[in-house]
């Protein structure tokens, strides 16, 4: 009975709490900006006006078009599923998950790029090239990260390599998992369309990422999108807040409030550093994206030296 109390729970939480990070996010920034910006709950208000509207859909797409934002909401919404949240299992649990949860996040991915190159227009096709090309570099540094967890857990569930056992690890292999700290903020960066990378507030076409790939999707299927990113974001900064603070006080029901407050703060980490930085070249983007793989493959030597 605790498992599936927890277990509704981690539904709940994974469901509800996405929109707001982006409210937090956006309310940082404003606090730097010294303006008072959006409420925190903007993002569910302008959910609720987008299931509310209609979709237009253009006569030269097809199938692939309607089924992107349909896909890519599925997929993150599955993958949540793998990540344990406090200190229990997550609801879907099984030796080799982290290789499923990887390949969800691709298949979401693809179908997102899929919808932007079915609409024809060369603006969309831009995006999903840039789209594709740098998550090809940010791939692998999220799986060697992967390499050092199940090194360290010497098992390949996410359940195990992200538990309890993660505060033990950082007395004995701490330079190994500060550098796969590092690197998959990089990847969460990247993921999330976030700056230094993309910037998720610009409407110049030429200089858009994964913004320019959404440009015609409207109504419910506009309204997924901005549901499945949020998902999105929401994953990393679960794989990051259970990095630093990885459960270790034993009882699990104050581990939830922990969880969400790490996340929260990984949140305002975010909407700090796009407050501090400018966006890169995009030129410059593939070398920070390397450096990214070579945190994580510099992870491992330590452990295997």
């Amino acid at each position: 009975m605790t498992t599936v109390i927890h277990h509704t729970i981690h539904v709940l939480l994974a469901l509800s709490l996405p929109p707001l990070l982006l409210g937090v996010i956006a309310k940082t920034k404003a606090q730097f900006a010294g303006r008072v910006g959006p409420p925190v709950l903007q993002p569910y208000y302008d959910l609720v006006k987008l299931f509310q509207k209609g979709s237009v859909y253009s006569t030269t797409t097809t199938w692939v078009f309607r089924a992107g934002p349909v896909v890519g909401l599925v997929t993150a919404a599955l993958a949540v599923l793998m990540i344990p949240l406090a200190n229990s299992s997550a609801p879907v649990s099984f030796t080799g998950d982290p290789i499923l949860f990887a390949y969800l996040l691709g298949l979401g991915r693809f179908f997102t790029a899929s919808a932007a190159l079915d609409t024809g227009s060369p603006f969309e096709g831009m995006g999903a090239a840039r789209e594709v090309t740098f998550t090809c570099l940010a791939e692998p540094a999220f799986f060697l990260g992967l390499l050092v967890l199940a090194k360290l857990s010497g098992t390949l569930q996410m359940g195990t390599m992200l538990g309890a056992a993660v505060a033990h690890h950082w007395s004995s292999a701490g330079a190994s998992l500060a550098l796969v700290l590092v690197s998959w903020f990089i990847v969460l960066l990247v993921e999330n369309s976030r700056i230094p990378f993309d910037d998720p507030n610009t409407h110049l076409e030429l200089t858009m990422i994964h913004e320019v790939m959404v440009l015609d999707h409207s109504g419910p299927a506009f309204g997924m999108i901005l549901y499945g990113a949020s998902l999105k974001l929401f994953i990393f900064g679960a794989l990051i807040a259970r990095l630093i603070f990885p459960p270790t006080n034993g009882d699990p029901w104050l581990d939830w409030p922990i969880f969400v407050l790490s996340t929260l703060a990984v949140a305002v980490m975010i909407g700090v550093i796009e407050s501090t930085m400018a966006r890169l070249r995009m030129t410059h983007v593939p070398v920070l994206l390397v450096t990214a793989c070579l945190f994580s493959a510099f992870g491992i030597i330590l452990l295997v030296r």
